[in-house]
């Protein structure tokens, strides 16, 4: 029977589901108990876990712990058992037949242990990255920024392969917000994108993701769209670009670029519409939200005109967004009522969580403009999507693969979550 010891060892096995833990023996300080971790592995068939429990039955023992992975066929399963220490070697004995009899390998540790019972660990953090491809110095960039700060990886798992890998991290002993930025120089020096977020039950709360529209959701600029019907698209984005530049504010670039519409004939508006797509894996991402409970909504400096079809489409029944006013089949290039400038934008996510019942700790905001920056800032959890240097600055995680599904990775939603959540990827 071969020993293991357990001493400084951590075991991160990167699987299609789980990983096994890097120090299994969480135990607290009540009383002494003599411990037996069993690792078992091989190549996998049906039975195994069977006859591995079978065996241990006729000892007086508890389990204490327990995991299992499968990687390419191959079984990686670990128990930590207490036991009567004058057990043991009988113990040793009928496992060493069970894995000659399964063509396994099961190799045994056991220690007096001074903790009797697994601890609840509270506290932990959930660190998410995402890469195409994720390479290896990216994984140990992130471990050792954990490490700088105290924390111990408790769990490593994969939660998506396509269509970027998504690895996540379960830390326990550092603080969020150390560790968060900690990591931010990782996503920069690495080109990997990170998400950290706490962990406990309200991981899995009800949440409200609230998304900017244009070169977000759908892959134009709605404006731009109108302004080649107008013929002053160059216009337009001149006036685009030096509010990005910061020479004139959102609200009045809004109103000078709305002003070169004027004189368009409402039918236009359909067309525009025609010419919307959506950006990859945006359904993905609303169909998978909605299907677990969540809510979703869209918040745009853009115009309700265009965008409302696309929501009520998708499903979406929260809808901020600027309107064109038209008079006489046309438009006027006047916008009616208040701009939904950035600070527009923050409002609406604040009243749209009120309705849905969650606090701010609950929502997402995506977006990747200075346009989106307010939102983010408020926001549980704010992801510059595809952004500007500046955004994915002030943002607590940013994704820069051109799919909007890998958001859910970012949330701890798998792969297997979105496959069984039964949406089409679009």
């Amino acid at each position: 029977m071969k020993d293991i010891s357990l001493q400084g060892e951590s075991r991160l096995i990167v699987g299609q589901r789980t990983v096994i833990r890097d120090n299994l023996a969480h135990m607290n300080a009540e009383s002494s108990h003599y411990t037996g971790l069993i690792l078992v592995s091989g190549i996998d068939s049906p039975g195994i876990t069977q006859a591995l429990f079978d065996t241990l039955a006729p000892f007086a023992i508890t389990v204490l712990d327990i995991e299992q992975v499968v990687i390419r066929d191959r079984l990686i399963l670990t128990v930590l058992i207490a036991l009567n220490p004058a057990h043991a070697d009988a113990i040793e004995e009928d496992l060493q037949s069970c894995a000659e009899r399964l063509t396994i390998d099961i190799a045994t540790s056991f220690q007096e242990q001074g903790q009797s019972s697994i601890a609840v660990k509270t506290g932990l953090v959930h660190v998410v990255a995402l890469g195409n491809p994720l390479p290896p110095t990216a994984l140990a960039a992130i471990a050792a920024a954990i490490a700088t700060q105290g924390g111990n990886i408790e769990r490593i798992q994969r939660t998506a392969s396509y269509p970027i890998t998504a690895i996540e991290f379960i830390v326990s002993g550092a603080d969020q917000l150390s560790i968060r930025q900690c990591l931010a120089e990782v996503t920069i020096s690495h080109s990997v994108d990170i998400a950290v977020s706490p962990g406990g039950l309200m991981r899995w709360a009800k949440k409200l993701i609230v998304m900017d529209v244009d070169s977000t959701l759908i892959q134009q600029e709605v404006i731009e769209l109108l302004a080649n019907k107008a013929g002053v698209h160059d216009d337009v984005v001149a006036i685009t670009d030096a509010a990005m530049r910061g020479e004139i504010d959102f609200a009045e670039s809004l109103v000078a670029r709305v002003a070169l519409l004027k004189g368009l004939p409402e039918s236009v508006i359909a067309q525009v519409q025609s010419e919307i797509t959506l950006t990859p894996g945006a359904r993905t991402l609303v169909q998978t939200l909605h299907k677990l409970g969540h809510s979703v909504a869209l918040v745009s400096g853009g115009f309700t005109e265009v965008i409302k079809p696309l929501a009520d489409e998708l499903h979406i029944m929260h809808l901020r967004a600027n309107s064109l006013e038209i008079a006489d089949g046309l438009l006027t290039g006047k916008v009616k009522g208040a701009i939904i400038d950035r600070a527009g934008k923050a409002t609406a996510l604040k009243e749209f969580a009120t309705i849905e019942g969650v606090t701010l700790e609950q929502t997402v905001a995506i977006g990747d403009g200075a346009n989106d920056l307010d939102m983010i800032s408020i926001a549980g959890l704010g992801i510059a999507f595809n952004a500007k240097p500046s955004v994915k600055a002030a943002a607590d995680s940013s994704v820069s693969a051109p799919y909007l599904d890998s958001v859910l990775y970012l949330l701890g939603i798998t792969r297997e979550d979105v496959e069984e959540a039964g949406a089409t990827r679009k």
